[in-house]
């Protein structure tokens, strides 16, 4: 939230939030609950953010992983649970700043079939 203040107070209106798939629904019984408590703060981010006079695009990937990116995803607003690679989510990202018919949106990422470009083109 204090780099979305500071994205509008320097006139910056493009903004890219990464959160987590799971943000929307209430944790499962026996959830940890650090990991519950990150999916609450995640989904308050979300809510304050798009609140917010931004172009916002929420992007929330599936389980990260170190792999070597593998550039085929699958993306929309709303996916199977899935893992996604660490480096695929940043060139996700990359596209999106560049996918001004994705703000508004929320989106969901995991690995997949789909080249990252092609993906975003049709999220968009």
């Amino acid at each position: 939230m204090l780099l979305a203040d500071a994205a509008q107070r320097a006139g910056v209106r493009r903004y890219l939030l990464v959160s987590s798939m799971g943000v929307d629904r209430p944790p499962t019984a026996g959830t940890d609950e650090v990991w519950a408590a990150y999916l609450r703060a995640k989904k308050a981010a979300e809510d304050d953010v798009t609140a917010r006079d931004l172009d916002v695009t929420v992007l929330r990937p599936g389980r990260l992983t170190d792999d070597a990116p593998v550039g085929r995803i699958t993306l929309a607003r709303h996916v199977d649970p899935g893992a996604v690679t660490r480096a695929d989510v940043a060139r996700v990202l990359l596209a999106l700043l560049y996918a001004p018919d994705t703000t508004g949106l929320t989106l969901e990422l995991v690995g997949g079939e789909t080249p990252i470009a092609e993906a975003v083109r049709a999220a968009g």
